[in-house]
C-alpha cells in the first residue's frame, strides 16, 4: 500500500462526504438566513422559530434528496469493498 494510495482513498472519501451534507447544508444556511432576515426585520427573538422551519426544511431534502445521498454512499462503500484486495497487497 502506497503513500499515494492512501492520499487518494482518503481524497475520496473526503469528496464523498462532502458531496453527500452538501444539499442538506445549504438548505438549512438558506432556511436559516432567511429566518435571521425575518427576525431582523420584525423584531420577533423567538428561538422555536429559529429551529421549526430548519428541522422541517431539512426533514424535506433529506426525502428529496436520500435516494441520490443513499445511491452516492452506497456507490462509495461497493468500490470500498471491492477494492480490498488492492489494500493488503
Amino acid at each position: 500500500m502506497t503513500s499515494e494510495f492512501v492520499l487518494n482513498f482518503i481524497q475520496e472519501a473526503i469528496k464523498t462526504t462532502i458531496l453527500v451534507s452538501m444539499p442538506v447544508l445549504l438548505i438549512g444556511l438558506v432556511v436559516g438566513l432567511i429566518i435571521s432576515i425575518f427576525q431582523a426585520v420584525t423584531q420577533i427573538h423567538e428561538m422555536t422559530l429559529t429551529f421549526v422551519p430548519k428541522i422541517l426544511a431539512i426533514l424535506l431534502g433529506l426525502i428529496v434528496f436520500g435516494g441520490w445521498m443513499l445511491e452516492h454512499m452506497t456507490s462509495f462503500t461497493i468500490n470500498t469493498i471491492e477494492q480490498i484486495p488492492n489494500y493488503i497487497r
